[in-house]
């Protein structure tokens, strides 16, 4: 299956990174086995019920990306190059591509990639703007970082995209908040059976301070809808809690009070997933506290 039928397909990608686990590379080495296997077969038994690896009625005429825009912690240079290949996966298929980057120094913006190039903040009105001027039937919000991730939640909760039939392609906004929410993506991961932390998620500094004392220091504090984990940290009293809750609150409009998991050994896995249930498990890490 090409990455555009995936994209074609609202997708469900996960990310459920904050699972902590022992795995031997033994297990590591099957369980990439088995994700190969069942892509396989399932990528066989979709184009047998379909006829086609186009699950959409017909292909994308137009499609509008939200580019990268400036590298910083959270949509770094990983961007710039995965939003460059959507592009090009875009040209092979035929399908006109419109791109909405500041930042002249990426690979996005060079000419010959994008059929156009807006070189306009990554912004719910300037974007909107470009929409009704180019009139896209397409969008694509996960190959922007963080800032094209907030503005295409804010481009569906104002009613931009609907009112001027654009679909949103591959991740839906749906499972943006619901990993980007601390809350939500907590609640995900209890309804799955997966063990997590205590936690709480907050939008005030007393709210914070509430819950931390609930739970007990040293805690750590996680930001919401910041990639890179802009915002967060681990605290060991209230009054450094207070210091980074300020923080974090003045550029997130939630965080999450958690216990520390302070010297435990977490394994992280990055794993794509289409509706198909075709599943790429695209790198694991090891990390420590």
């Amino acid at each position: 299956m090409s990455f555009l039928s995936a994209l074609l397909r609202k997708s469900t990608p996960l990310s459920l990174s904050a699972a902590s686990a022992r795995v031997g590379h033994s297990s590591q080495h099957a369980a990439l086995r088995m994700y190969a296997a069942r892509a396989e077969s399932n990528m066989h038994r979709a184009a047998n019920m379909t006829g086609s690896i186009y699950p959409l009625k017909e292909k994308p005429r137009k499609v509008l990306v939200l580019g990268s825009g400036g590298l910083s912690i959270g949509q770094a240079g990983e961007f710039d190059y995965s939003g460059s290949q959507a592009i090009k996966a875009m040209k092979e298929e035929g399908i006109s591509t419109v791109l909405v980057n500041p930042n002249i120094a990426t690979v996005q913006t060079a000419p010959g990639l994008a059929d156009k190039v807006y070189s306009l903040p990554v912004t719910a009105a300037f974007v909107e703007g470009v929409i009704r001027k180019e009139k896209p039937d397409g969008i694509l919000l996960a190959f922007g970082g963080q800032t094209a991730l907030n503005c295409g939640v804010e481009l569906d909760k104002t009613g931009i995209l609907k009112n001027n039939s654009v679909n949103v392609l591959g991740t839906p906004v749906k499972t943006i908040l619901d990993t980007e929410d601390r809350d939500l993506f907590a609640r995900k991961l209890e309804e799955i059976g997966v063990t997590i932390a205590r936690s709480t998620a907050v939008d005030t500094v007393e709210d914070a301070k509430v819950a931390a004392a609930a739970i007990g220091y040293p805690i750590m504090i996680r930001s919401a809808f910041a990639l890179g984990g802009l915002g967060s940290g681990i605290v060991e009293n209230e009054e450094e809690l207070e210091a980074l809750a300020t923080k974090s609150l003045a550029t997130a409009p939630q965080i999450l009070v958690e216990r520390s998991m302070k010297g435990w050994k977490e394994v992280e896995y990055e794993v794509v997933r289409d509706a198909y249930d075709n599943c790429i498990t695209v790198c694991n890490m090891e990390n420590f506290d």
